[in-house]
């Protein structure tokens, strides 16, 4: 009997950094566990500036304009992975050429622009959101149904931001540019993605956010805000300049506290007792392309997160209620 073909899955990466290049392994990887062959192209807006080492030998091509002769006419995945301020033109330069967009967060750098306006109408698409795959936040789901509705909420992400890429000036990367979309309250967007995920948008929420430390940036470094939900109040502190990186959400319930602390990989209940979810970083990522590749290759039209609901996220971050 003759072996049945090897499907090849087609992918196109627009840009390829740290991000890129992360996704890039971690679909190589998924496909070859899965017995699918990959051919994976890049667009990319430099070809002698260096990738990431091992990040060409995964590449069957690699091109500066869609109508090149090695560019596909159609990709069954393609990746925007370029800088936030550039996510709108490649959307509209790859509209109607993939089958499901895997589009990096944020979405967009501007609130007021619409999604439909880049995207082909039908198009299935999926806009990052690794937070809700890592093994804390997963189990805090779980957890959360036998505790009830909290009343209050407090979040906290502090960082230092050149501490966030080792061996990389953090003043050239797109985090310290307004202009190329950097900034904590789109940078740090993984905050309200997770809590509008958790409970739904806020009625009410208010903003103060700009540039107080000492960073060598024209991007927000500190974002804070206070939020109301019909039956809970939250607080939320962002920053690019906490020594010693802090990520946590406690919520508040009668019988006492949760606390979900992304950086230890604990949850601690409000009995006291502490469960813990170690692991590489990585593996969030690995669940959530786990997730868009059978996304991508099944029935369902909307995804995990849409381009709306990343689009409303925005305007949350942004302080827009």
């Amino acid at each position: 009997m003759q072996k049945p073909e090897t499907r090849t899955l087609t992918a196109l990466f627009v840009g390829l950094g740290s991000i890129g290049t992360r996704h890039l392994q971690n679909l190589t990887a998924l496909c070859k566990s899965r017995g699918l062959a990959l051919r994976a192209d890049a667009l990319r807006s430099d070809l002698a500036r260096p990738l990431r080492p091992g990040a060409a030998a995964l590449l069957h091509a690699q091109f500066t304009a869609l109508d090149d002769a090695a560019a596909l006419p159609f990709y069954d995945l393609v990746f925007i992975t370029n800088p936030t301020a550039l996510h709108a033109r490649a959307l509209k330069a790859v509209r109607g050429r993939a089958g499901a967009l895997f589009i990096e967060k944020p979405i967009f750098d501007d609130p007021a622009l619409a999604p439909a306006a880049c995207l082909a109408p039908g198009q299935k698409a999926y806009v990052a959101a690794p937070m809700r795959w890592c093994g804390v936040m997963l189990a805090l789901k779980k957890a959360l149904p036998a505790l009830g509705r909290p009343y209050c909420a407090r979040v906290l992400c502090s960082s230092y931001l050149p501490d966030w890429r080792p061996g990389v000036d953090y003043r050239t990367v797109y985090s310290a540019h307004r202009d190329l979309g950097g900034g904590v309250a789109i940078d740090l967007i993984h905050e309200w993605d997770y809590l509008a995920d958790l409970f739904g948008a806020p009625e009410e929420i208010h903003c103060l956010r700009g540039t107080y430390s000492g960073l060598e940036l024209d991007s927000d470094d500190v974002a804070l805000y206070i939020a109301r939900w019909p039956a809970m109040l939250g607080e939320v502190h962002l920053d690019y300049f906490g020594r010693g990186y802090r990520r946590t959400l406690e919520l508040f319930f009668d019988e006492g506290s949760l606390v979900a602390d992304f950086g230890a990989g604990t949850l601690t209940l409000p009995n006291g007792a502490v469960q813990r979810y170690e692991e590489p970083v990585n593996r969030r990522y690995e669940r959530e392309m786990e997730y868009f590749l059978d996304y991508a290759l099944g029935p369902a039209a909307e995804s995990a997160n849409t381009p709306a609901m990343a689009a409303q996220v925005l305007q949350l971050t942004l302080g827009i209620g």
